[in-house]
């Protein structure tokens, strides 16, 4: 149905700027054509370490040869990480679609851009760059005529799929900032992103296809805009045939974009201007809209993309996550593009119709670079290895793990079976907040080592510490502490919106003049970094980061509870599984599979399925400090069996509560151990 959109009618090309030829030489400059440039940098460690000790000059370097500017910046960086003022190419004017689009088109339009893995197996989709670009402009001139103006903000509540790609180009082209929601945030999640979004346009489709099943996008969006007085317009593209009903803030997306030119003047952006919002769950229950802006963002997913993964011209990038999440966002949309790449978007999930969903697309698309989670390879490995050995995999050279740590018994498997032994695996540790790939094998020397489950090598500009307990920096290796980073580089956040100063008590005051990610961090002898996990409050569901504060004031709406305490635990399948310790009012009288239900239809609701806690424990009360605090450290202990951990607990107001914390837990382990017995 969407390539209706689409024609062949000329159009004006925007002339781009700056591309450069690239230099066929060997060594590090066939490597990274602005390597001649740096003295003395003769091996990829010393252009890494020229990075960072230099890095002023080699971001300009690169800044200049890698994107079309209309006007060239004058000031490389300006950044205070005391103040959380981070400022990049100060001066420079450029457009991001023009970037993804048109110079591209202008020397290889028929070179194919999207390949849209469809639900339905084997019904892929290919969009060339010419074609993306016109539908590009055509749903950008449907906005500027519809009186979407520069600087307002869209929110796009869509699957993964071509369409959804054209709204945030089209976004980036009229200078609007995006706002995408994934599209399995629940009708109240999608309306307080709205809400703070101050967005006046939504743009959705009338169904989801995910897996066989339908799910109601329209209607999710019909109820969340009934809170939002902000919101004006919906347009509505049509995924399915099913119809949907239309009210008079409706418009039929596709049927505007066929009216509309193939020609959309871009707007002239400011390296610091706002490209898109994205919201992440933090410490506290509100989600923090990270805002992130054009020229560092973009320059750094590109660099990333092509570095991390060794892409080269004429590769099929694979990366299975949807464009809700920060990972479509840069390594299925924006990086891949920047680099004139083809990329995959994968619709579906690993295991419909059946477990070989994921190597079967491999085999039909010739995929060179598969980008998956730890989730979903661990969830594969379970099925056995007939359903990744059955399909040819010959066209893999690179795979890599994104949204969690990866275990050891997942990542070996990945690395033996589904690339044969002769694919490395690139652990990448990076967050919403960080814009891209910050820690990853690679890039480094051709035969470098990789160690299972670690994500091992700062990237170009990236300076990684560890720091004490005590805010000090940890200098020696075979340590660990809170990671944190020294200086800044140009894909990194610029501020939470509406809420500077959350973002400065959030990431900038824990260690003055450092960036703080909230991970804990292990440095290995050989000077290698492993991720141990988050330090504050907040979940690792299926690679998805969710604040324990956020399940828990949810669960705390339910009639029947007086309070909750939520803490994450290991998961065989999820990485990290939600654990939610619930206190009841008195006097209620409530079956434990009715409150289980009720409290998982609740979180559903309000925020999405995968927040739901996957085990519930009624207590009594809670541990808590004499001030009143709860005390999930006492309670992870707890659930991870290590009473020996537990410390002192004679700062409890009543440190009899933990023994029936940990009764409590000892009888769910035995009801959990007799329903697995035959």
């Amino acid at each position: 149905m969407w390539p209706c959109v689409v024609s062949s009618f000329s159009r004006r090309l925007v002339a781009s700027l700056g591309v450069c030829g690239r230099r066929k030489c060997c060594g590090t400059a066939a490597f990274m054509p602005e390597a001649p440039a740096f003295e003395g940098v003769r091996s990829r460690s010393e252009l890494r370490d020229f990075s960072v000790s230099d890095s002023e000059r080699f971001w300009a370097a690169v800044g200049n040869q890698r994107l079309s500017w209309i006007s060239p910046f004058h000031t490389v960086q300006d950044c205070d990480l005391t103040q959380g003022r981070i400022k990049w190419f100060e001066g420079g004017k450029l457009n991001v679609s023009v970037n993804c689009l048109d110079r591209h088109v202008h020397t290889s339009p028929d070179r194919v851009a999207l390949i849209w893995e469809r639900d339905e197996q084997g019904s892929e989709v290919k969009y060339t760059y010419r074609e993306l670009l016109e539908m590009t402009c055509r749903l950008g001139n449907v906005l500027r005529r519809r009186g979407v103006k520069r600087g307002d903000c869209v929110t796009i509540y869509m699957p993964t799929c071509p369409l959804a790609v054209a709204a945030m180009l089209a976004c980036a082209r009229i200078g609007a900032a995006h706002n995408v929601v994934f599209a399995g945030f629940s009708a109240d999640a999608l309306a307080e992103r709205i809400r703070d979004a101050e967005s006046n346009t939504v743009i959705t489709v009338n169904q989801g296809v995910r897996g066989g099943k339908f799910t109601e996008l329209k209607k999710t969006v019909d109820e969340a805009v009934q809170s939002c007085p902000s919101v004006q317009q919906v347009l509505v593209a049509m995924r399915t045939d099913t119809p949907v009903v239309m009210t008079a803030r409706d418009v039929a997306m596709e049927e505007e974009m066929l009216k509309e030119d193939v020609v959309c003047e871009p707007a002239v952006m400011n390296s610091e201007d706002v490209l898109f919002l994205l919201y992440t769950s933090g410490s506290t229950g509100k989600p923090k809209g990270i805002v992130h802006t054009q020229a560092g963002y973009l320059l750094y997913a590109a660099l990333t993309h092509r570095y991390v993964f060794s892409y080269h011209d004429g590769d099929v990038f694979g990366c299975v996550a949807d464009i809700g999440w920060i990972t479509g966002h840069s390594y299925t949309v924006y990086g891949p593009l920047a680099n004139g790449g083809t990329t995959v978007l994968f619709e579906s999930t690993p295991i419909y119709p059946d477990p070989g969903r994921y190597w079967n697309t491999v085999e039909r698309l010739k995929i060179n670079q598969f980008y998956g989670a730890p989730t979903a390879i661990r969830l594969l490995l379970k099925y056995g290895d007939h359903w990744v050995t059955k399909y040819d995999r010959s066209t893999l050279k690179t795979l890599g793990s994104v949204g969690e740590p990866i275990n050891t018994e997942a990542w070996e498997w990945y690395h033996r079976v589904v690339g044969d032994g002769r694919c490395p695996v690139v652990d990448t540790w990076w967050q919403t907040e960080t814009g891209g790939i910050c820690i990853a094998p690679r890039p480094s020397e051709p035969d470098a080592e990789i160690v299972p489950g670690m994500a091992m090598r700062p990237f170009f500009g990236i300076k990684p510490v560890l720091m004490d307990t005590e805010g000090k920096v940890l200098t020696s290796n075979n340590t660990s502490g809170a990671l944190c980073m020294a200086q800044p580089w140009p894909g990194m956040a610029r501020t939470i919106r509406n809420n500077h100063q959350r973002f400065i008590e959030t990431y900038y005051q824990p260690y003055p003049g450092y960036f703080f990610t909230g991970d804990g961090a292990y440095r290995s002898a050989q000077g290698y970094y492993q991720i141990t996990g988050r330090l504050d409050d907040v979940i690792n569901v299926s690679g998805h980061r969710i604040g324990t504060a956020e399940i828990e004031d949810v669960v705390n709406q339910c009639s029947a509870v007086a309070e909750s305490a939520v803490i994450g635990f290991s998961h065989d399948i999820k990485g990290e599984g939600v654990y939610a310790f619930v206190v009841l009012k008195k006097n209620i009288d409530i079956k434990e599979d009715d409150l289980s239900r009720q409290l998982n239809k609740m979180v559903s609701k309000k925020i999405a399925k995968y927040a739901c806690p996957d085990v519930i424990q009624l207590a009594n009360r809670l541990p808590k400090t004499r001030s009143g605090k709860i005390m999930r450290r006492v309670l992870r202990k707890v659930v991870e069996r290590d009473l020996d951990g537990l410390g002192d607990l004679s700062t409890l107001d009543d440190p009899t509560a933990v023994q029936e914390i940990v009764e409590g837990h000892n009888a769910i382990l035995r009801k959990q151990q007799q329903k697995q017995q035959p």
